[in-house]
């Protein structure tokens, strides 16, 4: 009995100790599982981010895709970037505007000093250079945006980069601030056709790549970093398959921020349970447009009056409601609103909806309820949204103009419509623009200018033959010419107007909607915001 009662003592003391030491030692964090990632403590100041697009490169002299770019800027400076919502640019690796020379060919670029990149190699105008002939020479699949530009790159100083071009172009600076014009290291770096790495990145960013898998990427905040750091410890990026994993994540909050692609459907739920508190929906207007093309080389859009009569008898908030859950704001004009000369000449001419003008412009070119005009609209098979537009569009016509118009709707495989559309074979296509920089010329030239054509055949080389208009206009190739060429921002707005005021005659395009880009983060999280070219910007986000 005294053994056991002693053995008893033992065990409450023992037991006793083993609490108190259990008791006194800090318990381990709470993690997020995250699949294909490094499970991350709760309040370690990281940040999740979820999104289905997947990276094909993140190489910046190869990156052209959104889901490629969208994290070689967040990892990147560029000689010039954007504030949020504006679309102004503003010096990052460059001190000053360029000083451009009279002729307007040479522009001359003061760089900062004391600016180091992810592998300690030091930042100078010598490795600006590197960037820029890196970007040109390799021949990636953004290459032409320089080099159809740029005729020589040079570090004339330490901290100084004098770059000519082979023609006056107003709109150069814009160039300079796309994200794969990055500075890139010279060590981790090497220039030649083809000579790509796309799964490292070594640059001069906020944030170095720690991570590059499959279905995720950590970014680790840059200790050395010449600016502001960011407001969180770091990045992890998580790749959804689908948008409904995607949605589904975000709901059951395994995931912070959401952003891109969720379905509409997907973004109007996530909108409305933000009204009840349950998370934030951040929306911005975005800088790409979607339109209608009327190839003039196809009967019966070659009479003007048929193309009037069809921008009359668009009806862009029945769209917006239809086909896009309000998800869109309505344009009137190629250039969007998110720039100052951006004009609604098609609200004023046309307006929406307007059947008994359309009715009268059907007439006056010889058709009728016997006669009617039949057009084709195609669009992408992979496209619902061009889906639904096309098909209120049809209907619109279908229910009020009698018979005089008829629309037959036509969907296409994506590879197909993008290859066989500047071939001329399509009367009509419902496309969207996803600009390569931000300036009212990359909403005009691409879409307007012709290098090889006539009035009697059309353009037969130039942006508006790849865009399957086939528009050709000496006068607009005037003033598109007249635009890049000049210098001064008043006078250059007036060329904008008046080339809008010639589009809205000669009905090459119609413009339909500007699309609105959402970010859905969770309660708590603060700092979410998106750049003007869609990028959302990691470094303010924090929790």
């Amino acid at each position: 009995m005294r053994q056991w009662s002693r053995i008893t003592k033992f065990l409450s003391f023992f037991c006793l100790c083993l609490f108190l030491i259990v008791s006194c030692t800090p318990r381990p964090q709470t993690t997020t599982p995250a699949s294909g990632s490094v499970n991350t403590p709760l309040g370690d100041g990281r940040i999740t981010v979820g999104t289905t697009s997947k990276p094909r490169t993140l190489d910046p002299a190869d990156a052209y895709e959104l889901a490629s770019l969208g994290l070689v800027f967040n990892m990147s400076d560029r000689l010039y970037t954007y504030e949020p919502g504006s679309t102004e640019i503003k010096p990052q690796l460059a001190t000053a505007l360029p000083k451009v020379s009279q002729d307007g060919l040479t522009y001359t670029i003061p760089l900062r000093q004391g600016v180091i990149f992810h592998d300690q190699t030091p930042f100078n105008a010598k490795a600006m250079e590197f960037s820029i002939q890196r970007f040109i020479e390799n021949k990636g699949k953004p290459s032409f945006l320089l080099s159809d530009a740029v005729a020589s790159v040079k570090a004339t100083g330490d901290n100084e980069l004098t770059i000519k071009l082979k023609k006056p172009f107003a709109a150069f600076p814009s160039l300079l601030a796309f994200s794969g014009v990055c500075a890139v290291s010279p060590k981790a770096y090497e220039i030649g056709a083809g000579k790509f790495k796309p799964n490292i990145f070594v640059g001069t960013g906020p944030y170095k790549l720690a991570q590059y898998g499959t279905d995720s990427l950590r970014f680790d905040v840059f200790d050395k970093y010449w600016g502001e750091k960011p407001a969180n410890k770091g990045v992890n990026v998580q790749i959804q398959t689908s948008p409904v994993n995607l949605f589904n994540a975000f709901r059951t909050g395994a995931m912070d921020v959401v952003y891109l692609s969720l379905e509409p459907d997907q973004i109007r739920s996530l909108t409305k349970d933000a009204t009840n508190d349950k998370w934030q929906a951040i929306s911005a207007k975005g800088s790409v447009v979607s339109y209608l093309v009327l190839n003039r080389n196809q009967k019966p859009l070659d009479k003007p009056e048929v193309r009037s009569a069809i921008a009359s008898l668009i009806d862009r908030p029945l769209i917006m409601e239809r086909a896009l859950f309000g998800q869109a704001d309505p344009l009137y004009s190629m250039i969007p609103t998110t720039f100052d000369v951006s004009q609604p000449l098609f609200k004023d001419k046309y307006g929406d909806g307007n059947i008994e003008q359309a009715k009268k412009s059907l007439t006056a070119a010889g058709f009728s309820k016997e006669n009617p005009a039949k057009v084709q609209i195609w669009y992408p098979s992979s496209s619902p949204t061009r889906s639904l537009a096309a098909q209120t569009i049809k209907a619109l016509a279908d229910t009020k103009l009698d018979g005089m118009l008829q629309f037959e709707v036509k969907p296409a495989e994506s590879a197909t419509f993008f290859k066989e559309g500047p071939k001329g074979l399509y009367p009509a296509t419902l496309l969207d623009w996803y600009p390569d920089f931000l300036d009212p010329d990359n909403y005009v030239q691409p879409f307007l200018s012709c290098s090889k054509g006539s009035v009697d055949k059309g353009c037969e080389d130039g942006g508006s033959q790849g865009q399957g208009s086939f528009y050709y206009s000496e006068a607009v190739n005037k003033l598109i010419d007249q635009e890049r060429k000049e210098q001064n921002p008043e006078a250059r707005k007036k060329i904008f107007t008046d080339i809008q005021a010639q589009v809205v005659t000669d009905l090459p395009y119609i413009p339909l909607w500007q699309n609105k880009d959402f970010v859905f983060a969770q309660k708590g999280v603060s700092g979410v915001q998106l750049d003007p070219t869609q990028n959302l910007i990691y470094k303010t986000i924090k929790k």
